[in-house]
């Protein structure tokens, strides 16, 4: 890890910002420039993981592809000394974890203007060939102004991205709590596995929790497979049917069921009075009906799967006395 005063290729070190799982993030001045920049460094390991130092090209790749003031923007790239870096512009502001936390639940006014806002940086995004596919509080920071950008695209789908595993899930890799069903099946996803997350963040920030809750990772994946988030306006904080259902709408197992794409999604944002509430039937209905391991035919099929082991258990025992 580089130290204060430290010089890397033409950057002097001036603080350590931060240390990730496959980076470290630092303050730096510019010597070149005279300015004031953020420089992200693959730490060691990751430059020896194919997948880690895959997932760091990728950032690079994004950042010089994306201009939107809901977007971090990338400065330059580099490599010194055979290590990569990327330059990125300083932010100011908080995380929106920290922001989740301290205010949530919002008012439905200024938490549907802060998705909306979010919402216009990944339809950027998006008209690029860029599918986030971490969103998430933690990659959000609020400006003073109350701006959202859009950070670490570390695990982003691009035109020419390869396929990059790993192993389990950890706070490098994303977390449970926001991840769409189809990733959650090992899919890539696309851009609705975008609206997904957004519409789990306009939850919390409406709710104040999420709509999945469990114990560990496990239950929650659980949970987004199978399960049906409760209707936001009967959990008494005073929201309109519109907004339950364009919260439904983007929380759809199936991404055919959700909005099709960003504009979509922010068009009802903007246009609560044109939302169509008849999607709140059908999540009613589906939260209503029983598991399917409780269904008659699911619980006849069993006891027959059970009957014939048994049965051919007791045929297995006579075989064998009989010898």
């Amino acid at each position: 890890m580089l130290q204060i005063g430290d010089q890397f290729d033409h950057f002097h070190i001036r603080t350590h910002i931060a240390q990730g799982g496959m980076s470290d993030i630092y303050r730096a001045y510019d010597l070149l420039t005279g300015q004031d920049v953020v420089l992200k460094i693959p730490n060691r390991a990751s430059i020896g993981d194919p997948a880690q130092y895959e997932r760091f090209q990728r950032e690079l790749e994004v950042m010089r592809t994306l201009d939107h003031p809901a977007v971090q923007k990338g400065i330059d790239s580099g490599q010194f000394n055979a290590t990569p870096y990327l330059v990125t512009r300083p932010i100011t502001g908080e995380s929106m974890r920290a922001f989740v936390t301290a205010r949530a639940p919002m008012a439905a006014e200024p938490a549907l203007a802060l998705i909306a806002r979010i919402a216009a940086g990944l339809a950027h995004c998006h008209a690029h060939g860029i599918i986030h596919r971490d969103l998430k509080p933690e990659n959000i920071l609020i400006t003073p102004e109350g701006d959202p950008v859009i950070l670490d695209f570390g695990l982003a789908l691009t035109r020419k991205a390869y396929r990059v595993t790993y192993a389990n899930l950890s706070g490098a890799a994303g977390t449970p709590d926001y991840m769409a069903p189809e990733q959650i099946e090992g899919q890539r996803g696309d851009q609705r596995t975008d609206i997904y997350a957004l519409g789990t963040m306009l939850y919390e920030l409406l709710a104040g929790h999420l709509p999945f809750e469990g114990d560990h990772q496990m239950a929650v994946m659980a949970l987004h497979l199978q399960g049906n988030a409760p209707r936001l306006d009967r959990a008494g904080l005073g929201l309109s049917p519109q907004i339950a259902a364009l919260a439904a709408r983007a929380l759809q197992r199936d991404p055919d069921d959700r909005y099709p794409d960003m504009a979509a999604l922010i068009h009802d944002l903007e246009h609560l009075d044109a939302v169509d509430t008849a999607i709140l039937d059908r999540v009613q209905a589906a939260a209503a009906a029983p598991p399917f391991w409780r269904s008659p035919m699911f619980v006849s099929v069993l006891m027959g799967l059970v009957v014939l082991l048994v049965l051919v258990l007791i045929a297995f025992i006579l075989q064998a006395l009989h010898r």
